[in-house]
């Protein structure tokens, strides 16, 4: 059975196995991050440790993604996405077990929480990287990209809620215990899998050093990755105030409980994934550097919206306005970048891609520390009014970078120094 155009990429049986296995894998962990956001406000009720609590799982990820991803290119990924998996798998297993215990605390959650850090800071460059793997027809890896983001976002859908209901009724620690199982899925879709050989160019020999150096180079000189790889680290510090302070406002301004914050989470989660399908239905990345833009502005009028709600469904509808446009900026950014970059640096400038979300605990700490003395609501309309600029900036570079946006099949060239 042939699937249509907007699933292009399932009619690749590799892609379709890790699409179905991952698929399970993301679900679990975006209830292990509903179930920890709302863990460590029940045990410190600190809106600065909730801040600080994305800040713990993502500085790794800014920090190291780079070697993330020039391990990606000098390794086998499928053997790496393996045993990362495995990893994932017991860190959320040792997470279960210490809360069905009561034997969790604060210290210990940041400390679990920085670890899984430190694996995703080598899983999302390799990931991202690994998809090109998996597809039959490169035409389709953009389409592979944004189901891809269709898949995270559905999940960020479904996950929040189930977690919330999940806390009510049997508790956190069972939440956990179900990310842990969600990982046989992608296991064994990674075991299924039989990518083709990965030949290693001579000049992966060179020392780590010299290559993470030759990708930055690369990205540096690169007109058509620039503007992207700006943006993305932009919209990771301001984007995502709303989702980071959402337990406060779900506690302490709209008076609700886990099941309240799961909505709000959902909400965010349905927003991203119809704007997930619109990127899915494009045809090519021609016409993505005007959406990454609307997304911005997008994620600015759902900021300011959040902040100045005044009740629960108009909270609700700003969400989905920030997940609609954090798609749009991040998945679309990722299809630019993944549709310029060269082969055999894919997985570096992934890292580097990945290094600029990193910027997001930045983000998060930024907007724990103002939300503890000006309060939650000038945190985030503050957060608004910044992603406007983003949106802004990029506005400015939109003609650049779409006169330069190459069809995927279409290898990039090295530019030279006089492109600089």
């Amino acid at each position: 059975m042939a699937f249509p155009t907007s699933l292009r990429a399932l009619n690749s049986r590799n892609y379709r196995l890790f699409f179905t296995g991952q698929s399970f894998s993301l679900l679990g962990n975006w209830m292990t991050l509903t179930t920890s956001a709302w863990l460590i406000y029940e045990l410190s009720r600190d809106p600065f440790l909730v801040g600080f609590l994305p800040f713990a799982n993502q500085i790794p990820v800014l920090l190291l993604a780079p070697l993330g991803g020039l391990l990606g290119d000098r390794l086998p990924r499928i053997r790496l996405m393996w045993w990362l998996n495995i990893l994932c798998a017991l860190q959320a297993a040792t997470l279960a077990t210490l809360t069905l215990f009561d034997a969790i605390t604060v210290g210990r959650l940041l400390a679990l929480v920085t670890f899984r850090g430190l694996i995703n800071a080598l899983e999302f460059p390799t990931r991202q990287s690994f998809i090109v793997e998996l597809v039959d027809r490169k035409d389709d890896l953009p389409n592979a990209i944004a189901l891809n983001s269709s898949m995270f976002n559905a999940a960020r859908l479904v996950g929040p809620g189930i977690a919330g209901l999940t806390i009510a009724t049997a508790g956190p620690g069972v939440s956990y215990l179900l990310d842990a199982s969600s990982y046989l899925a992608i296991l064994s879709a990674l075991f299924l899998i039989r990518p083709p050989a990965h030949h290693r160019p001579a000049a992966q020999r060179k020392r780590l050093l010299t290559e993470l150096r030759e990708g930055v180079g690369y990205a540096r000189r690169s007109p058509a990755l620039m503007p992207s790889l700006v943006m993305v680290p932009l919209i990771a510090l301001v984007g995502f105030a709303a989702s980071t302070l959402a337990p406060v406002f779900a506690r302490d301004l709209f008076h609700g409980d886990s099941t309240t914050l799961g909505y709000m989470f959902s909400a965010v989660g349905a927003g991203a994934l119809v704007s997930a399908v619109t990127l899915a239905r494009q045809p090519s990345p021609q016409g993505l550097p005007r959406l990454v833009a609307a997304g911005a502005f997008a994620i600015a009028i759902g900021q300011i919206g959040v902040a100045f709600s005044p009740t629960l469904p108009w909270a609700l509808l700003c969400l989905a306005a920030t997940g609609w446009g954090t798609v749009l900026s991040m998945a679309g950014n990722n299809t630019l970048v993944q549709s310029a970059v060269a082969d055999d640096k894919r997985s570096r400038i992934m890292g580097l891609f990945a290094m600029g979300q990193g910027m997001f605990p930045i983000g998060s700490l930024i907007a724990g520390g103002i939300a503890s003395s000006l309060g939650p609501r000038p945190a985030v309309a503050l957060a608004g009014v910044s992603s406007a600029a983003v949106g802004w900036f990029f506005l400015r570079q939109r003609r650049s970078v779409a006169s330069r946006i190459r069809p995927p099949h279409q290898p990039a060239p090295l530019p030279s120094d006089s492109q600089t």
